[in-house]
């Protein structure tokens, strides 16, 4: 473990992307948080962060909401990081800032621009050097990888499994829009941002359909179509809830489900991190990236597909180019294999 830096009182992080990304990157905001407990945390994200996080217990005090900017903020090309910008974030007077955003190619020539007096994060072979840095290979969990750049400065892990605090507002924005969750909830997000990564919605709805309880469908409005889908599958009625909860009320929903069913995805991590029992459906080489690190409340069941099922390209080189087919890695995944799983866990829900 590396030494902590003397005169820390503001600390700026980079991790500028989505709910699973931020969710996997809170045991390092942890660690750096108990590392220097009188300093300033600000992560440098986008606007959904700022609202997310406002008012939020946790480590981080503020969110600078950056604009887009390619291979930082935004994977859309032609956005450059404005002059005005890095002015603005030197005022800041930042001690340490630590890039937990990938490789390095673009984001730590961002960040060294910032003007902290010590740069720390992860660097690929061809990416510019930080103060201190671990190296970024590609196949590693992504938790694990973030919690050794906290070390670099002195950071120490406390918990492994991320956690999010739910607040009042939440439980309210809930409230406001459902009422009162009856017991025994389940929640299925059939969603997921790469449609290689989705179950098929009939293997969703005869879980759920077997589990004999509650049920309520998650996904964002782009998602609607697969929720909508899962939902005439079932033969038992489910309640849909498409872009009807931000993501603090999702939190509140997730908090009061006794089980949630989930492609690899955000809210499956969102769901983790409140505390709710979890079946993940993963393809394998995610898993290594982004599965969950323990097993009594979190059970992940895996496909194994190496190769893409229409062309046959290589699904674990990651030098190797996405091929332009969008069929499912993991429909193998076996409907017997998620409802044992599933009941599993909520008997040890009734046990409590």
């Amino acid at each position: 473990m590396g030494a902590l830096i003397e005169g820390v009182r503001r600390i700026a992080v980079l991790r500028a992307n989505a709910l699973g990304d931020l969710v996997l990157a809170m045991p390092a905001l942890e660690a750096l948080r108990r590392a220097y407990p009188q300093a300033r945390l600000t992560l440098l994200g986008i606007p959904w962060h700022a609202r997310f996080l406002d008012g939020r217990p946790g480590p981080v005090d503020d969110v600078v909401a950056l604009p887009p900017i390619s291979g930082v903020s935004s994977a859309d090309s032609g956005h450059e990081a404005p002059d005005s910008l890095f002015k603005e974030l030197r005022e800041h007077r930042f001690d340490l800032a630590v890039q937990i955003h990938g490789g390095g190619r673009n984001s730590n020539p961002f960040v060294k621009k910032i003007g902290a007096r010590v740069t720390a994060g992860l660097c690929t072979p061809d990416a510019e050097r930080l103060d201190l840095w671990v190296p970024y290979v590609y196949y590693q969990h992504e938790t694990l990888r973030y919690l050794e750049v906290a070390a670099l400065v002195g950071g120490t892990a406390e918990t492994y499994e991320p956690r999010i605090a739910v607040t009042a507002d939440d439980r309210a924005e809930l409230a406001r829009a459902y009422g009162e969750p009856p017991r025994g909830l389940v929640a299925l997000h059939p969603g997921a941002s790469d449609p290689r990564r989705r179950w098929p919605a009939r293997a969703f709805a005869e879980a759920a359909d077997r589990l004999g309880r509650p049920v309520v469908i998650t996904g964002i409005e782009k998602e609607r179509e697969v929720v909508e889908e899962v939902a005439a599958a079932m033969r038992r009625p489910a309640v849909t809830a498409v872009g009807t909860l931000g993501i603090g009320g999702l939190a509140a929903l997730y908090e009061r489900c006794d089980l949630v069913i989930s492609n690899d995805t955000g809210p499956r991590h969102l769901a983790a991190a409140v505390g709710t029992p979890t079946v993940g459906i993963f393809w394998g080489g995610n898993l290594i990236n982004a599965g969950p690190l323990t097993r009594t409340l979190h059970r992940p069941l895996i496909s194994w597909t190496a190769r893409c099922p229409v062309c046959g390209v290589s699904g674990h080189d990651p030098r190797v180019g996405r091929c332009p087919h969008d069929e499912s890695w993991v429909a193998e995944v076996p409907v017997d294999d998620v409802v044992e799983q599933a009941e599993d866990l909520l008997r040890g829900r009734r046990e409590i």
